[in-house]
């Protein structure tokens, strides 16, 4: 039997209330084409929740296995020191569960791909 799966996308964080708002967006259209698949949202610093809370509120919800996505566009300190450690520390605390941490998604060639193409007027 498989594992209950979720999606955590991550980012930054700022004390902009607006900042958050495309991460919210990807989430919502997440949420609905994939009705059955828990995505949830976190933060760094700076906006709630932060990845230990959404990660706790997930297992409540039975998730077992956890894709953890940085949404950010280029890896810095955060998405190449911070998050792993924030990672190691959820393995620890919850051994039951399993992670996963993605790659920047602007390191994915899709997303440079759409990203010229809007650049360019293509879409």
């Amino acid at each position: 039997m498989t594992q209950p799966s979720g999606v955590v996308l991550f980012g930054h964080g700022s004390r902009d209330p607006l900042w958050r708002l495309p991460i919210d967006a990807v989430a919502e259209r997440m949420r609905a084409q994939q009705p059955c698949l828990p995505v949830a949202v976190a933060f760094l610093e700076l906006t709630a929740p932060d990845l230990s809370h959404t990660v706790e509120v997930l297992m409540k919800q039975g998730v077992a296995r956890v894709r953890i996505v940085p949404m950010f566009l280029g890896v810095g300190r955060h998405a190449r020191e911070d998050l792993p450690e924030l990672v190691q520390g959820l393995t620890e605390a919850y051994p039951q569960m399993s992670f996963e941490l993605l790659p920047a998604i602007g390191e994915h060639p899709a997303m440079t791909a759409l990203m010229a193409e809007i650049a360019a007027g293509s879409v």
